[in-house]
């Protein structure tokens, strides 16, 4: 990890906004986007999910829900916490709707790893506010085909089945971390222990090879499908093999965070402080506030390179919890960084107001593709509302 001198200097390094973080105002600025938003969807077709708004547009753009498309359980998640806030009964009744539009993702074969976002951002938040057995019910039965991908030889869950050939071996992806909390969720509530297992399993192999020594993540790691030995690890969606692409990064520290809640393990915290040091320390080097460029390695800087506000939304929430296990300076530090996004991201650069009806502007999808670049985008509206959630129980103490 990196040293305590240079850690804490990472909070002089900008010129902070002089506002204080008002949760309750940014919650109920979520909650007037909410509702601006379930208006212009009526009448609602709950099998149609929102996904993006490029610029230029108001409203989102939706994509049908189905297990091909990763981000359908993203818009169900917002709708359950803004009703954990604000009790709302219309927005219960679309959370209901969008999140049962999903269900059959309890009985269909794996096809890929995703099942993870799909199912715990709708069923679990869901059935955290209303009990539902079906939820349940659902859950763990799309946590059991989720383990189908896992490839013991390896000792992780396959990401990607159609890209094997493209890759040439077993690959990995570092979002597939996140794809872990359901496994762990569901052996815990009455499915099979293995389901643990697979998870450890898991999370141990990608600290061992998705990482370079300074704590930096590659986006993919092939494997050997027979023998589960590392063959090497590359790109997808960042700027280059070598690159510190913004997102892979706040996914490894949510995931390896999360992994911690549910194991204890010291092994899994002390990795997690790693990967989210060298992630501030970079920031630092790159970035003109506390949101980050979409790679922290593409040449234009601040100059040319879109900004990624969902990859600052994933750190700030993880952060918030990672204090949580620390005592000292160090929990301290993570709290005021994820204080400090929080507050950048709510600011007019950032929160899209009267521009559509998402939270936050300034996301950037898949580059390399040419998607969704400096656009609005469910997930990091997701995580933004996740973040002022936890930053409520946890700052307002």
């Amino acid at each position: 990890m990196i040293s305590r001198a240079l850690l804490l200097g990472i909070l002089t390094w900008l010129p902070f906004t002089t506002q204080a973080l008002d949760i309750d105002s940014q919650l109920n600025y979520c909650h007037q986007q909410v509702k601006k938003a379930l208006q212009r969807l009526k009448p609602y077709d709950y099998k149609m999910e929102p996904r993006n708004i490029l610029q230029g547009q108001s409203v989102w753009n939706c994509r049908e829900a189905k297990a091909e498309e990763w981000c359908s359980g993203f818009w169900p998640g917002v709708l359950w916490m803004d009703y954990a806030t604000t009790h709302d009964k219309e927005v219960k009744r679309a959370a209901e709707g969008y999140t049962e539009s999903l269900a059959f993702l309890g009985s269909k074969p794996a096809y890929d790893h995703d099942l993870g976002f799909l199912v715990i951002n709708s069923f679990l938040k869901g059935y955290e506010q209303t009990g539902n057995q079906n939820y349940k019910r659902i859950a763990l039965a799309a946590a059991d085909t989720l383990a189908t991908l896992f490839n013991a030889k390896v000792g992780t869950i396959l990401s990607w089945p159609r890209h094997v050939k493209d890759y040439g071996g077993h690959n990995t992806i570092m979002d597939n971390m996140i794809n872990l909390e359901l496994l762990f969720w569901a052996a815990e509530n009455g499915g099979s222990p293995l389901l643990r297992d697979i998870a450890i399993s898991h999370a141990t192999t990608t600290m061992r090879h998705h990482f370079r020594p300074d704590g930096s993540c590659y986006h993919v790691a092939v494997y050997d499908t027979l023998t589960g030995e590392f063959l090497r690890g590359v790109t997808h969606q960042g700027y280059a093999d070598h690159s510190m692409w913004s997102r892979g990064q706040s996914w490894a520290i949510y995931g390896f965070t999360m992994v911690y809640r549910y194991t204890h393990d010291p092994v899994f915290l002390s990795f997690a402080q790693k990967v989210a040091d060298i992630y501030l320390k970079r920031l630092r080097e790159t970035s003109d506030d506390m949101v980050p460029l979409w790679d922290m390695d593409d040449p234009r800087g601040t100059t040319g390179a879109p900004k990624d506000a969902s990859a600052a939304c994933v750190v700030a929430s993880a952060l918030l919890e990672l204090s949580g296990y620390l005592d000292g300076w160090r929990g301290q530090l993570y709290r005021q960084a994820a204080e400090q996004m929080l507050t950048d991201l709510s600011t007019e650069r950032y929160q899209s107001r009267d521009k559509n009806v998402a939270f936050l502007c300034h996301s950037t999808g898949h580059h390399p593709a040419g998607s969704e670049i400096d656009a609005s985008i469910i997930y990091a509206d997701y995580y933004y509302i996740e973040a002022l959630g936890r930053a409520k129980q946890i700052l307002t103490l």
